[in-house]
């Protein structure tokens, strides 16, 4: 079934709201095996009224937005209407909810909420308890303008949400006609390019019959998205975990930290931070997660050599003759580290963010990275990571994360 969603309101294109609605109708769809064909968002006007055209010529159903509310540039019901090529009128139910609505919290009804009554003629009024403006549903064998159903929706979250189970829901369950169901599996993999992956698996991938394959790369990780049936679900998993098992931190859409944070504690670790180039963000990645107070203990942001030195016991020695940026300082910082907190690990790094400071033997995005364990052996890995003093600290930080993944969990 072709499914198009029409967000309206200028304020969504000013960038004064955040337009959540294409992600949670996307989300809410796919429950119901269906997807968005196409996703619109225009201006308060008459941009409503083109888009809706445009789109019932297309689609099989058109979910609108936003508009339905008393002020003058609240037009979708006028503009469905017109498309449609069908009258207005006063609903007598609609209008009797909306003044017992203001009734209820003891307000007197302005006459230009009367506005939110009008409904197209044979339409079906989808009752909204929590806001002024009701749903509305057009049916397709009203659409003069094609076979397809319209549903007009209020914009605001909080009216939407309810309305949207307790109305659409049932009407699109019975225009999909018993639509299979599809599944959906996303891999979530860390220290591999997107680029790697389809030159490694995506031939492979793609003669798994039934299986439709995505990727979206982020900084430093890549999602892998399988969608089908569960039998070729599983047979897409096996292949990406064929070559990819060791890089691939989640099945189910949980940040890396969040793995990390979980899977100490439930290994009953502690960790410490001792941060230079990051400023703290790998010890404020962790602390985002619900419950890492039971697995960090200590963080340090040893910005200067001083500080490196007075609170870690890096020796002042060392850092003049091999300086901050090098293997010998992570190792003394996460080791200081780990003595001073009574940690069962501590994590180091140290580097170069630019844009100045590099030289030939250590250029800019160079970083140091030290893994300390309580009876074990420090762990330093030297990598680099060329991006802006942004991109550097999120990159860095998202190896860190992925080194205590590998070295800590297993």
């Amino acid at each position: 079934m072709r499914i198009e969603v029409l967000n309206t309101g200028s304020e969504l294109l000013l960038g004064t709201r955040l337009n959540t609605h294409g992600q949670w109708m996307g989300q809410e769809l796919f429950k119901l095996g269906l997807r968005i064909q196409r996703l619109v968002t225009v201006p308060d006007g008459d941009a409503i009224r083109e888009a809706l055209a445009d789109a019932v010529r297309k689609a099989d159903v058109v979910l609108v937005t936003g508009g339905l509310g008393p002020t003058s540039d609240d037009i979708t019901r006028e503009a469905a209407a017109a498309v449609a090529g069908i009258e207005l009128i006063e609903d007598e139910a609609a209008l009797r909810s909306l003044e017992a609505f203001f009734a209820k919290r003891g307000k007197a009804m302005a006459p230009d909420n009367r506005k939110q009554a009008q409904v197209p003629v044979g339409a079906e009024v989808l009752p909204n308890p929590n806001g002024t403006a009701p749903g509305i549903y057009i049916p397709p064998r009203l659409n003069g303008a094609g076979n397809c159903a319209i549903f007009l929706l209020p914009g605001p979250p909080r009216e939407l949400y309810p309305l949207w189970q307790n109305e659409v829901v049932p009407k699109l369950r019975a225009l999909a006609g018993g639509a299979a169901a599809e599944g959906m599996l996303q891999l979530t993999l860390a220290g591999v390019g997107e680029s790697d992956l389809h030159q490694e698996i995506d031939a492979d991938l793609a003669r798994i019959s039934g299986l439709e394959v995505g990727y979206c790369a982020r900084l430093s990780e890549v999602d892998v998205r399988l969608i089908g049936t569960p039998a070729a679900i599983e047979a897409g998993r096996a292949r990406v975990m064929q070559s990819f098992a060791t890089h691939c931190f989640s099945e189910a859409g949980e940040s890396l930290e969040s793995v990390v944070v979980q899977g100490l504690a439930a290994r009953g670790l502690t960790l410490a931070t001792a941060e230079s180039c990051t400023g703290g963000l790998i010890a404020n990645r962790l602390t985002d997660v619900p419950g890492a107070s039971a697995v960090l203990t200590h963080g340090w942001v040893t910005y200067a050599n001083a500080a490196k030195a007075s609170e870690l016991g890096v020796s002042a020695t060392d850092l003049e003759t091999h300086g901050a940026v090098s293997e010998e300082v992570a190792r003394q910082m996460a080791e200081g580290a780990l003595r001073e907190s009574g940690a069962d690990a501590a994590i180091s790094v140290t580097g170069i963010a630019g844009p100045t400071g590099g030289t030939d033997a250590k250029p800019v995005g160079t970083v140091f990275i030290g893994l300390a364990r309580r009876g074990g052996e420090t762990l330093v890995q030297r990598q680099l990571h060329v991006r802006d003093r942004a991109g550097f600290k999120r990159s860095v930080s998202q190896a860190v994360l992925d080194l205590i993944r590998r070295e800590l969990l297993g």
